[in-house]
């Protein structure tokens, strides 16, 4: 914990006075992301604490087949009978896991390859952007599907996938501050001082690069959460019985499920809808809040 406060403090040093306070306050002047965040913390905690309060066990047999919404069943049951709600809360559960665990993936690959290669540069740069560069020619969706349909379906199977094909862009992005860090005077003062180059690149380098990593991390959280999505959708992600937004959505095929029970996937469909639209307005806030160019509060 120290570590990463020391971290985030050296991260707000290009601000004016106030630092992390003065980012809290740029934040807090972003109304629709002061209510992205309220929607995204209700989001989390009904989807951590609402299936331990639910009454139906997720994957059973509770009522009458494709029963609408009632007093009984809030948002009504599937075609086999199960509680509609209880599955949205642990659905939400797992794409909300797939999401933050493929964007902590992502971040700590790009960001390792990133700093790597633009500290070290030469050969080893190279290799590293050719690489890259290969992985960003192909089109992006197509690779997910390739890769999920070659590994066998699974919520930590799509996890890796979405993990080890989301670092390319933090890694580009790594890189390019890098470079421009590596010739400023603190970076030489610390060459020239004899400082370990771990030191140089992780209390030097990377709490000043702490700021745009944040803010594309959150768009890859909205991308990894939206793959999920479709790859449960196509049947190449979470499988049944197991709940996620993705495979709520799969009955969604059927054209007697889209005109005469909405409540299968209307649910589920505006919580990804919303949940993607308010981590986009929070990673916005956190773009011009942590922007040292700024003026003023």
């Amino acid at each position: 914990m120290p570590r990463f406060k020391n971290i985030l403090g050296r991260a707000t040093e290009g601000l004016p006075t106030g630092g992390a306070a003065l980012v809290f306050r740029r934040f807090r002047r972003h109304k629709l992301a002061m209510v992205g965040s309220a929607v995204v913390l209700f989001i989390v905690l009904a989807a951590v604490i609402g299936p331990l309060l639910s009454p139906y066990d997720p994957n059973a047999s509770v009522g009458a087949f494709s029963q609408p919404p009632s007093a009984a069943h809030w948002l009504g049951t599937d075609q086999i009978g199960r509680d509609v709600l209880t599955r949205l809360l642990c659905g939400t559960r797992v794409s909300l896991l797939v999401g933050v665990m493929a964007t902590v993936i992502s971040t700590l690959v790009g960001v390792v390859l990133g700093l790597v290669s633009g500290y070290l540069g030469g050969w080893v740069d190279m290799v590293i952007m050719r690489v890259t560069d290969m992985i960003m020619s192909f089109p992006y969706i197509l690779l997910v599907l390739v890769a999920a349909a070659i590994f066998k379906p699974g919520m930590w199977n799509v996890i890796l996938i979405l993990g080890f094909v989301d670092w390319p862009g933090i890694a580009r992005l790594v890189r390019g501050n890098v470079l421009s860090l590596r010739e400023s005077g603190f970076v030489k003062s610390s060459i020239v001082s004899g400082m370990p180059r771990r030191y140089i690149l992780f209390s030097d380098i990377l709490p000043n690069t702490v700021a745009p990593i944040l803010v594309y991390a959150t768009s890859v959280l909205a991308i990894s959460i939206l793959d999920e999505a479709a790859l449960s959708f196509f049947g190449l992600g979470v499988r049944h019985p197991e709940a996620s937004l993705g495979n709520l959505l799969n009955s969604a095929q059927n054209l007697t499920v889209l005109t005469s029970r909405p409540w299968l996937w209307v649910p589920p469909g505006v919580t990804i809808i919303v949940l993607v639209v308010a981590i986009n307005f929070i990673g916005d806030a956190l773009r011009d809040a942590l922007d040292p160019t700024m003026v003023g509060e």
